[in-house]
């Protein structure tokens, strides 16, 4: 699928999103990109802001959770698989306070493979993948950081 091809796809997802997670809805969350290896969420500050004035730690967790189920949703997608894709664990560390609009950013965990997620699904019908995700912040480092495992598992065609 080319790069042309993958925004249009991802849009679709979080337009989905969008309409079947009110939450999502309720935090304006946005495409910012897709390259198929990684995808960006774009989330305004108004809706997600806490009693401090900054971004509500819940809200950097569901932008960052959004962003790791996209990416193995749309990895699905691409491959033509109906699956169910849920979160399994994860662990967030939030490191710095976020004071505007802010991003979830998602990839896969480092040395982690889609080859074997895929080959795992169609051998059992269900597999797991550890995705990486953070929220950057306005230095260098992440303002929240998560790992997390998503599993996909496949629907019945009954």
């Amino acid at each position: 699928m080319s790069d042309t091809e993958l925004t249009p796809l991802a849009q679709d997802l979080i337009d989905f999103t969008r309409s079947h997670i009110p939450q999502a809805d309720t935090m304006a969350i946005a495409l910012g990109s897709y390259d198929g290896e990684r995808i960006v969420l774009n989330a305004p500050l108004q809706p997600n802001i806490n009693d401090k004035g900054c971004a509500f730690g819940g809200s950097l967790v569901s932008v960052m959770t959004l962003a790791g189920w996209s990416l193995v949703e749309l990895a699905l997608r691409r491959r033509g698989l109906d699956c169910d894709v849920f979160v399994a664990e994860s662990t967030v560390r939030y490191l710095a306070p976020v004071w505007s609009d802010f991003r979830g950013e998602a990839r896969l965990a480092p040395g982690v493979e889609w080859d074997t997620f895929f080959a795992t699904l169609a051998s059992r019908g269900r597999a797991r993948i550890e995705v990486a995700a953070d929220v950057p912040g306005e230095e260098a480092e992440p303002a929240a950081t998560m790992t997390a495992r998503f599993v996909a598992k496949r629907r019945s065609s009954t």
